[in-house]
């Protein structure tokens, strides 16, 4: 088995013992004699794969009581317009900052029901930073604030959770979720992808204040309503039974190595390794301000278009694949998430070097 160094921004690689525990229970799970993709959602054998899931990720995500977790579908893209139609139900306004591209359509989707602001931006310098923002950025008025916290495409992250008075504060978490502790009381509501950090695609985590559940508009669509989703316990319809189980090994191997203190101690001697690499020459341009640098996605560039390409491709071909930039940014982008092991982002350095030697720039 020749495996590789997969930096892909999402769907991402998967820690081997939990590919090796899925490979394991593929064709047949326990004594059930089926695959749990052949199971039924309703069985006795899944209703506890689905709890022991929530179970696992309460406990190292420390999420209190009064939350709801929901394992549902349609990406986060589909939490663009079930956040506003759950959320935005009292006074009809939402703030909004926009901190890359996903951020950006979040607030277009939610413009479409009701009055959302743009109360911070910071495309004007390429989202190369987080804007920043004091309570008084915000309406008062406001049903809740939005904010992407770790941006896949641009490398950047929030270093500091933005304070919203009362106001329910809303994070997109699809590209950094359980890689390090976080205070979920601090959130009205947290949602996520599982395809980069977390599961195959086609699970979406949302985790919800309980008193945030109950209001939708009349017209939201029952998949994108809490209260029905949080009612049926995730099962209003058939889950997805795969991904959730995968989600469910990832969680024991976190809660086999320590939990999320160790996964932050591992994530952030992966990312310093990249990070002083690249503040040590001048080969590589990082064009995010270190203060908004993101621990989960690294972007850089040569500086010319062409050697970009050519250190994408060379690169692929050492085994260290999905290094290219994000169509709309270019460049190179190392995505080192909690599956990512040190031996891989240690390789990828040594590669960089070697590049760089070999292809002086005019």
């Amino acid at each position: 088995m020749n495996r590789v160094y997969n930096f892909s921004a999402g769907p991402s690689m998967l820690p081997m013992a939990v590919l090796e525990s899925a490979q394991k229970d593929l064709i047949c799970y326990g004594d059930s004699g089926m695959s749990i993709m052949e199971m039924s959602h309703r069985s006795p054998e899944y209703d506890k794969i689905i709890k022991d899931a929530e179970a696992l990720l309460r406990e190292i995500m420390n999420i209190p009581d009064n939350y709801k977790v929901l394992f549902l579908q349609g990406g986060a893209s589909t939490q663009f317009a079930a956040v506003p139609l759950n959320l935005m139900n009292k006074n009809n306004k939402a703030d909004y900052i926009l901190s890359g591209q996903f951020s950006t359509k979040a607030y277009k989707e939610a413009q479409k029901y009701g009055d959302v602001v743009a109360v911070a931006s910071s495309k004007d310098v390429n989202f190369s930073e987080i804007p920043a923002t004091t309570r008084d950025s915000f309406r008062p008025d406001a049903d809740y604030v939005h904010i992407c916290f770790n941006n896949t495409i641009y490398g950047t992250k929030y270093s500091y959770i933005p304070d919203t008075g009362d106001i329910p504060l809303v994070a997109d978490m699809s590209s950094c979720i359980i890689s390090e502790p976080v205070d979920v009381t601090k959130f009205g509501l947290i949602y996520a992808g599982a395809q980069k950090n977390m599961a195959p695609a086609g699970l979406t985590l949302v985790i919800v204040r309980e008193d945030l559940i109950g209001n939708a508009r009349e017209d939201t669509p029952a998949m994108l309503d809490y209260k029905l989703m949080a009612e049926g316990e995730s099962m209003y319809n058939t889950p997805p039974c795969w991904c959730i189980y995968v989600a469910k090994l990832v969680y024991e191997w976190i809660k086999e190595l320590g939990g999320l203190e160790e996964m932050k101690k591992l994530n952030e001697k992966k990312a310093k390794v990249l990070y002083d690499y690249l503040d040590s020459q001048d080969y590589y341009i990082a064009p995010v301000k270190k203060e908004s640098r993101s621990m989960m996605n690294v972007t850089f560039v040569t500086g010319n278009t062409d050697l970009d390409k050519k250190f994408a491709s060379e690169a692929s071909a050492a085994g260290l694949k999905n290094l290219k930039g994000h169509r709309s940014v270019g460049g190179m982008r190392a995505s080192i998430y909690n599956a990512m092991p040190y031996e891989g982002v240690v390789a990828l350095v040594e590669f960089m070097k070697k590049f760089a030697a070999e292809n002086p720039k005019a």
